[in-house]
């Protein structure tokens, strides 16, 4: 993976896929799949992307993980101003952020680091270079660390099955003043699977400057290696649709091996992390559609294991309280860094 990510056509090549170029919604596959008319399947494809139920396609670029193998999960005491609006939004550490009510802390912050030593020495320079007030105008951070290197699950798309049980309840859903239907729904499952999703070797082909053909075979090679999964579509707020409640989660879990086969199939948990933090054992990113659901969850989990859970501490981040989310970001970040090294402008 290391020579991979040390050829510049390689990089260039990611640079654009993360970015969504030279990717395309296949209208004639997903048309001939679900035996409806093209312009049909046009239709609810833009209908989904316009009111942000799915974002554009973009190739999710794995080794995030192995490149950034800390999480850092950071309550802070920010002022809400432009200043940390735009540092929230630009820098390449950066995930996900969201607003809370955390004691004297008013944000939570998801970010990616190599280490923790290159997390401190990120951090001391965001006050040097002014975009963080200086330590003694606000209360101290308090940072939690996780390893990326104990993910027990991934599936950020999970929560589609949570979606279609509504659906199947309701007979209609609506999500940001878009009402699915039957046929939407159909479309929408088969965007976050990359069903009909594809590459553009043509594009990426003039725009990179080398022949489809090797286009095809390294885009192929990074995927066999595990650098990156093939293009899909993804919810704009990655863990969760923009109709649910996400729940940021630490448990003290008292039979941990047989919770994290449970949750491995639950549409309710996009993440789950292995832990070591006080007494909690398991971090969860989970959806539901508001706490009473989410109480009447862990109560199912109680019933079907007595005694499991121990203490337990959740965050209930709503779509409001969202600042910024976006992990292609982050991504980008480690590629473009990479092309710099050869002098290339990212």
């Amino acid at each position: 993976m290391a020579d991979l990510l040390s050829d510049r056509l390689n990089l260039l090549l990611l640079q654009n896929v993360c970015s969504g170029n030279g990717l395309e919604i296949n209208l004639t596959y997903l048309s001939r799949r679900m035996k409806r008319h093209r312009n049909t399947i046009r239709e609810r494809v833009r209908s989904l992307l316009s009111h942000r139920i799915v974002d554009r396609p973009v190739v999710p670029f794995l080794a995030l993980f192995r490149e950034y193998p800390l999480l850092v999960v950071v309550y802070a005491d920010l002022p809400e101003d432009e200043r940390v609006s735009k540092w929230i939004a630009e820098d390449r550490k950066i995930f996900g952020a969201y607003r809370v009510r955390e004691g004297e802390y008013n944000m939570i912050l998801f970010e990616f680091q190599k280490d923790v030593w290159s997390y401190h020495v990120w951090r001391d320079a965001l006050v040097h270079e002014g975009k963080i007030p200086e330590r003694g105008e606000r209360t101290p951070s308090n940072a939690l660390y996780f390893s990326n290197k104990l993910i027990e699950k991934y599936q950020p798309s999970a929560a589609i099955d949570l979606i279609e049980e509504q659906f199947v309840k309701g007979g209609e859903i609506e999500i940001n003043g878009c009402v699915l239907d039957e046929l939407a729904l159909e479309v929408l499952k088969h965007l976050l699977n990359g069903n009909g999703v594809k590459v553009n070797e043509n594009f990426l082909s003039k725009r990179i400057g080398i022949h489809r053909s090797t286009i095809r075979r390294r885009i192929l090679k990074m995927q066999e290696e595990g650098l990156i999964h093939p293009p899909l579509c993804r919810f704009p707020l990655f863990f969760t649709p923009s109709n649910l409640l996400l729940v940021f989660s630490m448990l003290e879990v008292r039979k941990p091996r047989q919770f994290l086969s449970d949750i491995a199939k639950d549409p309710h948990v996009s993440l789950a992390y292995k832990i070591s933090e006080g007494r909690y054992n398991v971090l969860l990113f989970e959806s539901h559609l508001s706490i009473e659901d989410y109480l009447r969850w862990e109560r199912t989990y109680e019933d079907r294991h007595p005694g499991c859970f121990g203490s337990i501490k959740n965050n209930y981040l709503s779509p409001r309280m969202t600042i910024s989310i976006d992990q292609q970001k982050v991504s980008l970040g480690i590629i473009e860094e990479k092309l710099r090294q050869y002098g290339t402008k990212a």
